[in-house]
């Protein structure tokens, strides 16, 4: 997987795209050679659930939700449930890493696919929670911000965990 935050071409689609493909391509990044031990650590004290196996599967079913549920309708067959909301975080101890990272590939390879193949305008099946329905442009950047984010937290666990810094 390539990770470059340069478009090769200056339109809107491509540069959000590619935005949006290094992100995703960091949260690799990120998470590369770190053992299983430190991927299931949770070394925060007030973040119980906060490790770098659970960001990965947050990351994933995030953009899941996003996609499938909100923009597709769906019906939401996530992780989560009424009673355990952060149970995405919570399964990902149960996986090895390598699964985890592998079906979080499989899935943006899907939604590439459809995202080259609908007008950013399009609007999402399922209203957000004021009662309008965002477009994929907007659900784009939604989650080149929120798994940035994470990426973050990503960055900082690794540190912590086993000392790897970088880009």
């Amino acid at each position: 997987m390539t990770r470059t935050d340069t478009p090769d071409t200056w339109d809107e689609r491509a540069t959000l795209t590619t935005m949006l493909d290094y992100v995703r391509a960091t949260v690799h990044a990120k998470c590369a050679g770190v053992s299983e031990q430190d991927a299931a650590r949770a070394p925060l004290p007030g973040s119980p659930l906060m490790t770098i196996k659970g960001l990965v599967s947050h990351v994933h079913w995030v953009e899941y939700s996003w996609i499938q549920v909100r923009f597709l309708g769906e019906p939401d067959r996530g992780p989560w449930t009424d009673e355990d909301p952060d149970r995405e975080f919570r399964v990902a101890l149960d996986e090895p890493l390598e699964r985890l990272l592998a079906d979080y590939e499989a899935q943006c390879a899907r939604y590439r696919e459809l995202v080259a193949a609908t007008d950013l305008d399009a609007l999402a099946k399922e209203p957000l929670r004021d009662g309008r329905h965002a477009t994929l442009r907007w659900i784009l950047h939604h989650l080149v911000e929120e798994t940035a984010r994470h990426n973050g937290h990503l960055d900082i666990l690794r540190e912590i965990v086993d000392g790897v810094t970088g880009d």
